[in-house]
């Protein structure tokens, strides 16, 4: 093989894992929730982030919907009292965000977001809106004041 051919084929091969990658991230399953929104509140089942029926093992993360909000909010659980709660629009042109493991992307520009919601990566370059979150009766409650 020539010097050429075979730095040809590395770089299609470097190339084909890096896209095999990111496709398998973005077909990881996640977990979509309906919120249920109560005044100024979105309420989601704390049940939510258990992986398994004996409630011992925890997923990462959450996307909660609702029909009254324009974007998804995606929900990152860090510890048992500890989550983070972020509006799914880019800060840049307001695209929605797309979910890879720990991280928000958008697929307009490329911007991306840490599961804290500051920027890794612009052209963005504001931090994502965030909610603060507390945990009532089984209940995890985002506050949506101001949304």
């Amino acid at each position: 093989m020539r010097r050429q051919e075979f730095i040809k084929n590395c770089g299609f091969a470097c190339l084909s894992s890096n896209v095999a990658i990111l496709l398998l991230e973005s077909c990881a399953s996640s977990k979509t929730v309906s919120g249920k929104i109560v005044d100024t509140d979105i309420l989601i089942p704390l049940a939510s982030f258990f992986s398994d029926k004996k409630e011992t093992t925890f997923i990462k993360y959450v996307v909660v919907e609702h029909p009254q909000l324009k974007y998804p909010i995606c929900v990152f659980r860090f510890s048992e009292e500890d989550y983070s709660a972020l509006l799914m629009q880019c800060t840049h042109q307001g695209a929605e965000l797309q979910l890879f493991g720990d991280r928000l992307e958008c697929p307009a520009h490329g911007s991306e977001f840490d599961n804290k919601g500051q920027v890794q990566n612009g052209p963005a370059d504001r931090q994502l809106r965030s909610f603060p979150v507390i945990i009532v009766n089984n209940q995890i409650k985002i506050s949506l004041k101001n949304v």
